[in-house]
């Protein structure tokens, strides 16, 4: 018996699309330029308002738990 795709059937104007972008060479790079800098702007919100929302023992405590960490992996010769 033949194994079936679990995939669903691309319609066809979504293939067309992937076709015609994937030619003029925009497929990727459009898409990564815009998570790029969507990520960035989460990242510069996101960061400061964490560490403003943490006590100072919370803080305290999540650095050390990292400093542990670096320092428990082994160091390359």
């Amino acid at each position: 018996m033949r194994k079936r795709s679990s995939k669903p059937p691309i319609d066809e104007n979504v293939a067309a699309f992937g076709v015609v972008a994937q030619l003029t060479g925009q497929d990727d790079q459009l898409r990564r330029r815009a998570a790029a800098i969507l990520g960035s702007l989460g990242g510069k919100k996101g960061g400061p308002a964490r560490a403003k929302a943490l006590s100072k023992t919370r803080r305290s405590e999540i650095a050390k738990k990292a400093a542990k960490a670096r320092w428990k992996r082994k160091r390359r010769k």
